[in-house]
């Protein structure tokens, strides 16, 4: 089902619920590679895979919503790869971040022990919370 309406604004309540909870410009950046991927290969779980690259690339998931990224790249060693790879994702979380920007992450989702942590297990508890708040919400 398209994204986008005919005027060319998404169609909130066709977007995953993190997406309409975030940003028109993550919003669009969804709706806009789905209905292109759909156009091109057809609607279903491929579409929506390409969609939440391309967010990736631009935004980084942060509890129940996708805010937007300082630099544009890939999120993790998976997106970097493209689609022939099989490394483990990490769930939105911008893994090339910087240690301190994961620090500020974390500390934003108010993760215990956080101080202590290396930066896979930053990556890894900013993971874990953002499951659990997509899930309460």
């Amino acid at each position: 089902m398209p994204k986008m309406t005919k005027g060319g604004k998404p169609k909130k309540s066709e977007l995953p619920e993190t997406v309409q909870k975030s940003g028109k410009k993550a919003q669009r950046t969804f709706a806009e590679a789905h209905d292109s991927a759909a156009e091109q290969y057809g609607e279903g779980e491929r579409a929506h895979r390409v969609a939440y690259s391309a967010l990736k690339h631009t935004h980084e998931k942060v509890g129940h919503r996708w805010k937007p990224k300082k630099e544009s790249g890939p999120s993790d060693k998976q997106a970097k790869g493209g689609r022939s790879t099989s490394r483990k994702t990490a769930g939105g979380v911008d893994a090339n971040a910087s240690k301190q920007h994961l620090y500020d992450v974390a500390k934003d989702l108010h993760i215990s022990g956080r101080s202590k942590m290396n930066k896979g297990e930053l990556v890894d508890a900013i993971q874990k919370a953002n499951k659990s708040k997509t899930r309460k919400k």
